[in-house]
């Protein structure tokens, strides 16, 4: 087994200055919208598997596509060759996308006249997908089970003659993520309208060139946010960061304002974050179904800093990567925590131990090895399989050496 081990960390005298990769999340659906209308300009794509997997997607409508591990890409592809005339594709992926539904995507397409065929399980991939063109109308989904089933479907309505109506059952998860695309599509000028229950897309997209510089990745940032929050001697300057995001991870800079870290907006689009001084809570209680991909970082965070916490609106947790609930309530345990999870929710009691030199499993899941790498400024650590981080911020480990860590 492959194993970093983290040994210590030294903070420099004087804030490092780093730069992330683009937003996964923002890359991802421009890049549909490119295949989509190719007069469309992109700069600062995310350099990570993710989005490299759907670059090279993209150039293909026949044979078999494999995405391995994206999740992101299973879902925005399987509604973009559905909706391409033409393409003639099986979409298939890793031992655990075959277990990630998306059934829900499928039974929408179909009701837009879509060819779309289960190949093994009903309701997960593979599939076998043969591309038609869309004219549109009225559909019903379920909002509650992943907001990237609603932007596959916002993302590929931009082509349709008359548009799409999308009625929503149940509440919206990850609202954030979905006013993200509202906010890219209307940038290029569709109208959009979006409520609590009901999605409207008229199209097509206005014609004429775009040029849009993508933001770094507010997820990405988290993990320095984390860092600074266990060593604040710690100070970093990221850049590619605006006060007026339209990435919903943005609202990290409140939420790790209550655990210790000051985010000052410098110019230039950059951020410097620092300690802040206060006194911390003993408890937090937050509902963090709006930003559930920040939901590890905080867990460790609040371990490390010996707080209690309990965090709701995490149901999405269960079908990603891994079911990252189950996972880190397994290697919090062993790092010394008692935790208790639910369906969807963590609670974590006040630490009393801290153990050393645990190693981290990572369950293939990027976020596991890199919410956990921050406990490197109060203990050794190790984290198996390191370059699993490639999915989404392939930079980390050199950022962190960077940053002053000592590994091997």
């Amino acid at each position: 087994m492959n194993v970093l081990r983290l040994h210590e960390l030294n903070p420099k005298s004087n804030p490092v200055v780093l730069s992330l990769t683009g937003s996964k999340s923002e890359t991802n659906r421009l890049l549909i919208l490119q295949a989509l209308w190719p007069e469309l300009e992109l700069s600062n794509l995310a350099l990570c598997d993710d989005s490299t997997v759907m670059m090279q997607a993209l150039k293909h409508h026949k044979g078999t596509i494999d995405v391995g591990h994206a999740g992101t890409a299973m879902r925005f592809l399987t509604a973009y060759y559905a909706c391409m005339p033409g393409s003639e594709v099986v979409l298939t992926g890793s031992s655990r996308m075959k277990q990630r539904p998306i059934g829900l995507l499928v039974e929408a397409l179909r009701t837009l006249g879509a060819k779309v065929d289960y190949l093994e399980q009903e309701g997960y991939p593979p599939l076998s997908i043969s591309g038609i063109h869309c004219i549109g109308g009225r559909i019903e989904i379920s909002g509650k089970i992943s907001s990237q089933y609603l932007t596959a479907l916002m993302l590929v309505a931009t082509k349709f003659d008359n548009g799409l109506i999308i009625e929503v059952l149940d509440e919206l998860t990850s609202l954030p993520y979905l006013k993200m695309t509202v906010a890219l599509l209307s940038r290029l000028g569709v109208e959009v309208i979006l409520n609590d229950n009901q999605i409207v897309i008229r199209g097509p997209l206005a014609h004429g060139s775009h040029n849009i510089n993508i933001e770094s990745d507010w997820s990405g940032a988290s993990y320095w946010y984390s860092l600074v929050a266990l060593r604040p001697q710690c100070s970093l300057i990221l850049k590619d960061f605006h006060r007026e995001s339209r990435q919903g991870d943005a609202a990290l800079v409140d939420r790790y304002k209550a655990l210790g870290v000051d985010t000052e907006f410098i110019g230039e689009g950059q951020i410097r974050l620092s300690a802040s001084g206060k006194p911390l809570p003993e408890f937090i209680e937050w509902n963090l179904a709006d930003t559930p991909d920040l939901a590890q970082t905080i867990a460790v965070t609040c371990f490390g800093l010996g707080m209690a916490c309990h965090l709701t609106g995490l149901h999405t947790l269960k079908i990603k990567e891994t079911d990252r609930l189950l996972a880190m309530a397994r290697e919090l345990t062993k790092m010394g925590a008692e935790v208790e999870t639910s369906s969807n929710s963590l609670i974590l009691k006040a630490r009393k131990n801290l153990h050393e030199n645990v190693v981290i499993e990572t369950y293939h899941d990027h976020r596991m090895a890199m919410a956990f790498a921050p406990l490197v400024a109060l203990v050794s650590i190790g984290i198996a399989d390191p370059d699993v981080v490639s999915k989404s911020y392939p930079e980390f480990w050199r950022h962190l050496d960077q940053v002053g860590v000592q590994m091997n």
